[in-house]
C-alpha cells in the first residue's frame, strides 16, 4: 500500500506540501506540536487515496516527509 509518513517533529508548518498534493490529501493539522507550529499530516482514510506520487516530499524544504511505494514483483 503506497504510504507517507510526516515527521511532526521536524514540519515547521510551512504548508508547501499541502500546496503540491495534487489530490489535496496532505492538511495542516489543528495541534501544536512541540515546537509550536502546526505540522502537516494525512489522516488514515486519505492514506488510503495516496499515490506515494512523493510531490510533498519533493516540496518540503524540511524534509519531514518520507515516500513509502509498493515493490512490483
Amino acid at each position: 500500500m503506497p504510504k507517507i509518513v510526516i515527521d511532526e517533529l521536524r514540519c515547521k508548518g510551512c504548508a508547501l506540501c499541502t500546496i503540491a498534493c495534487p489530490r489535496g490529501l496532505v492538511k495542516m493539522s489543528e495541534k501544536i506540536n512541540k515546537q509550536g507550529f502546526l505540522p502537516a499530516e494525512i489522516s488514515e482514510e486519505d492514506l488510503k487515496q495516496c499515490t506515494s506520487c512523493s510531490l510533498c516530499a519533493q516540496m518540503c524544504p524540511d524534509v519531514a516527509i518520507t515516500v513509502f511505494r509498493e515493490t512490483k514483483k
